[in-house]
């Protein structure tokens, strides 16, 4: 069975990202076909990255750096749920991902994204990301619009058919995280 987090990409005070990712959870721990667990940035504490070499030869000296490798290096595939602030993800989000490098790669990755557009634009920055990291990204997306899946903007009400998009990612992730997990035990 594989193992998924779905990420809260925000550490924003009065960030949405953790009411949608404990919807997107809900839904997921409907099914049995994969483990799945809440993965929250905030946790970590991460300040903008201050690794002294690029995370790509994996020697970090700071003890968030490992405790956040260790969270993440477990999992063979990842939902991150994003805001779009500006067009773009998160910074704490960005930042997060980039701290690490061998963690992300031959796994695979999923984006419920929501915003005035859908949180489309920031889905798009994260996707190029996911190239650079080695991870493939699924083509199924949640957008979730702040005008019509949030009442005033602010509570998170979602339409009833955004938990078939849920699914629909929630299959590409397990289906692609499966297949990439062949290719890292080689």
């Amino acid at each position: 069975m594989i193992k998924v987090a779905i990420v809260i990409g925000s550490t924003r005070p009065g960030r949405k990202a953790a009411d949608v990712a404990q919807w997107v959870y809900g839904i997921a721990q409907k099914r049995s076909d994969a483990e799945f667990e809440l993965v929250d940035i905030q946790d970590f504490n991460l300040p903008l990255l201050d690794e002294p070499v690029p995370p790509s030869l994996g020697k970090y000296s700071q003890a968030h750096t490992q405790a956040w490798s260790a969270k993440i290096e477990p999992f063979d595939a990842y939902v991150f749920v994003t805001p779009e602030y500006n067009h773009g993800p998160s910074g704490a989000l960005k930042n997060a991902i980039d701290y690490l490098y061998r963690e992300w790669n031959n796994k695979a990755a999923g984006f419920v994204g929501y915003g005035s557009a859908g949180g489309t634009r920031a889905v798009e920055q994260l996707r190029l990301v996911m190239g650079e990291l080695q991870v493939a990204d699924v083509r199924a997306q949640v957008s979730l619009s702040l005008a019509t899946d949030f009442e005033n903007y602010t509570v998170f009400k979602p339409a009833a058919r955004h938990e078939a998009s849920v699914n629909t990612v929630l299959d590409q992730v397990i289906a692609w995280g499966g297949a990439l997990k062949t290719l890292r035990k080689k």
